[in-house]
């Protein structure tokens, strides 16, 4: 099929949800994919922050058809050695008690607000179930995240949304103190907010927020989905800010390319969701397990996150000798840029011509490269950036 006959199909059968570059791709290697007419692409976008080995990568291909080619999938109604694996796995790396296995960021989002309302009102009683997001977040695009997700341009259409959420000023103590009334249980913020520009929060703000959550025995939750797995040098996000949540989110990279989702909690939450309570069909799927397996395997080493640091740090040092460059964002190779002509959603439609694939967040570009992008990849798709940063 040529790129005219998918795309007319596309129009004719799928509904319009997305609005896509003119590239169908059909197949790549590490961090270049190959569309249709045979075109290369050095890609900066990793499924956004999904395909954190990159493209085929062999260790990561042979677990997941080696998995397919002996257990696909089991209920969840029968115990998985791939699924304790995991969860004892991402135990170790954070400390946390507890993991649900799920199949996407959204869903562990649900996931966290499910226990900051139950553990709320098992232990305090009716009344006390509002969580506080902060304004330029993004949380999902179910019913529920969306009414998480601090912009008003994701609250319409879909009313009525869930109740229970309201909105402090990102980087600003005395707003979120104001919102932490009696009836609050949970406050939930992403420590870099991807969606909402590759802006990280304020360590003094987060410290403060996790001293307040603290006394009021508040939960303070992260989302983690983009900036989890090892994105921003560190296996989380959390670590790098010296903090100790009560419940974090997980997705996107943790299964380097098949759908998985966790949601990890501290010891006292432990017994909060309970028989019935919660569930999900394809949650800790045995291929996505065998992945997040070699994922976990790979990505956590002390080496492999400081290579991380290391290509952050390099991408940067690049990027800041480029003309049109007003501000440089973000941590490890999750990396923002703020355009000097404010021209960041033209600058993407340009890269895509030139062969990069590039994302954008609000009016900033957004690289999200996969985590073992080799220097040769790297270069070649900077010199791509290079050139139309500096000609648009």
């Amino acid at each position: 099929m040529t790129f005219e006959d998918i795309k007319q199909n596309e129009n004719k059968y799928m509904m319009h949800t997305y609005g896509r570059f003119p590239v169908a791709l059909v197949s790549g290697r590490g961090a270049v994919a190959t569309d249709v007419e045979g075109k290369e692409y050095v890609d900066f976008t990793s499924g956004i922050g999904v395909n954190c080995l990159g493209y085929s990568d062999d260790g990561w291909a042979k677990a997941v058809s080696d998995q397919a080619a002996t257990l696909q999938h089991i209920s969840n109604l029968y115990y998985s050695p791939l699924q304790t694996e995991v969860s004892e796995k991402l135990c170790q790396l954070t400390g946390f008690d507890k993991v649900f296995l799920c199949n996407s960021g959204a869903e562990a989002n649900e996931c966290a607000i499910k226990i900051a309302r139950k553990y709320s009102f098992d232990k305090y009683g009716k009344g006390r179930q509002k969580i506080i997001t902060l304004q330029n977040s993004f949380h999902g695009r179910t019913v529920t995240t969306l009414a998480a997700t601090g912009q008003d341009v994701f609250h319409n259409f879909f009313f009525p949304f869930t109740e229970g959420f309201d909105y402090a000023e990102a980087n600003n103590i005395k707003s979120l103190k104001e919102k932490l009334t009696d009836d609050v249980c949970a406050v939930f913020v992403e420590l870099i907010q991807g969606e909402g520009g590759v802006m990280p929060l304020d360590k003094e703000f987060v410290d403060a927020a996790v001293a307040m959550c603290k006394e009021k025995d508040i939960l303070f939750m992260v989302d983690e989905v983009q900036t989890g797995m090892s994105r921003t040098g560190s296996v989380y996000c959390y670590q790098s800010y010296g903090i100790r949540p009560d419940v974090i989110t997980s997705a996107k990279g943790l299964g380097g390319g098949v759908p998985i989702g966790a949601c990890l909690c501290d010891k006292k939450l432990s017994d909060v969701l309970t028989y019935g309570t919660h569930g999900t069909t394809f949650g800790g799927n045995p291929i996505a397990c065998a992945a997040a397996k070699e994922v976990l395997s790979r990505i956590t080493t002390d080496e492999f996150l400081k290579s991380v640091n290391e290509k952050g740090d390099y991408f940067r040092s690049k990027i800041a000798k480029m003309g049109n460059v007003e501000k440089i964002t973000g941590m490890g190779l999750m990396i923002g840029i703020l355009t000097k002509k404010d021209n960041a959603k033209q600058i993407a439609s340009k890269c895509v011509e030139n062969g990069l694939l590039i994302l954008t967040a609000k009016n900033m570009i957004r690289l999200l490269p996969p985590l073992n992008i080799t220097y040769e990849e790297a270069e070649r798709g900077l010199n791509i950036l290079k050139q139309v940063m500096e000609d648009e």
